[in-house]
Formats: C-alpha cells, structure tokens, sequence
C-alpha cells in the first residue's frame, strides 16, 4: 500500500484541516481525527485507529506541535509529518531532533502531500520491517548492558528483548558514547563536546536529555555522578 490507512490531522486552521481532508478522501485515505490542541489529541490516540499524524507546528494551547509529537512518541511509536509554515534553522533543527518521517512546507499542493505521505510511510515500513528482523549475536561486537538491553556498535542502535529501541538523534548519541565508556564515568564536558560539537550549551541542556532517556527507558543503568558526569553500569 502507497499511503497510509488512517490519518490523524492535528492543525488549528479550519481552513487547511478541510484542504487536507479532501486530499486525503480523494485518495481513499480516512482521517481518523482532527484536532487542534494537544489535549485532545493525546485523549484521542488510545481511541482511535492511526497510522501517521499530520502535526502543523503551531498549534492552539500552550503546548506547540513539536512538543505534543515529543509526547506521543514517549508511547506510540507512529510515523509523524510535519506541516510548518517555519523554515528557519532553528525549527528545523528542533524538528530534526525528533527523527520525523517528512515536511510540508505551507502553502502545499495537493500533489505535495501526496508525496510526503507516500515517502514517509514507505521509510516507517522499512524502518518498521527491518527493526523486527535483526537478531543479537552476542559473540560480535555487540555490548551485553544486561538481559534486556545490548548496544551494537556497528548500526549504533539499542536493543530492548532483541528489538530496536527507537530514540531521536540526541539520545542515539548519548547512548552510543555511554556504551563505548560502559562501566566507565563520563564526564559533563566530554559529553556536551560529543553531543553538540562547537554549540555552547548548558549544563541543564544534557540533564534534560539523560533525563527524556530516563524516563523513556527507566530500568536503563543510567548512572549520575554528582559534579563529574554519568555512566551506563553494565551487569552482565
């Protein structure tokens, strides 16, 4: 299948929430749900069936949609295409932390959508396919955290059970560089210099991110060492 089954739109313009709806109807797409705050989105998603979202950055109430997409992906694992009417560096390169499937850039055409749509969902199949059939070898490279989670170098993912732990740019890096020191404290400016290279960034910017992994993966070795750096403990 070209495109996705069930569409969820989140944008806070009636007028563009219409224009996608009939683009996707044309092409015997269903929206699942339209939504314009992140509130009701977050409430409707264990309700509704949803293959991709549809997220316009801007969006009502005070949680944007870069922030809402951060959210969903806490729990749902869906492919997200952005709409923005925003191309400065600074957007993107907040986009860009979270890994999305595509763009769209406002004002669009309906042939543009279609495109974006149809490319990202074949990226989210192929990611999706290929993440369920890798198997650990636990005689390469690969490095043994403890019964549930390995690091494999050599694709820089992390695996959870034998399956692919999906992470943003950030926290892949993160993870790579405590696995290569496992057992070892790394410390602060090392990993602001691994993780933002010539960026000035605060001591805060790499809490918040231990902090997502944490929270993302809670039973995770992850371990702070007061005024020097962090570690992952490796039991096996």
């Amino acid at each position: 299948m070209d495109l996705p089954e069930n569409v969820m739109i989140v944008e806070d313009e009636v007028i563009t929430q219409r224009h996608l709806q009939d683009i996707l109807s044309q092409h015997k797409v269903n929206v699942s749900g339209c939504f314009d705050n992140a509130a009701d989105t977050l409430a409707a998603l264990n309700d509704i069936e949803c293959s991709m979202i549809l997220m316009d950055i801007n969006i009502k109430g005070p949680v944007d949609g870069i922030q809402l997409a951060k959210k969903i992906l806490e729990t749902h694992p869906l492919p997200i295409v952005f709409i923005t009417a925003h191309n400065d560096d600074a957007t993107l390169e907040e986009l860009l932390e979270l890994a999305p499937y595509g763009f769209i850039s406002k004002p669009f055409s309906s042939k543009e959508v279609l495109v974006a749509l149809k490319i990202a969902y074949k990226r989210y199949l192929v990611h999706t396919e290929t993440s369920n059939v890798r198997i650990i070898d636990e005689s390469s490279t690969d490095i043994v955290i403890n019964e549930y989670y390995v690091y494999s170098p050599p694709v820089s993912m992390l695996y959870y059970d034998r399956q692919v732990v999906k992470l943003n740019k950030k926290q892949t890096m993160l993870i790579a560089i405590l696995s290569k020191n496992v057992n070892t404290v790394v410390i602060y400016d090392t990993l602001i210099m691994h993780l933002w290279e010539d960026d000035t960034v605060a001591d805060s910017t790499l809490r918040t991110l231990v902090y997502s992994v944490r929270k993302l993966l809670p039973d995770l070795p992850i371990v702070s060492h007061s005024k020097l750096g962090y570690s992952l403990q490796a039991t096996r």
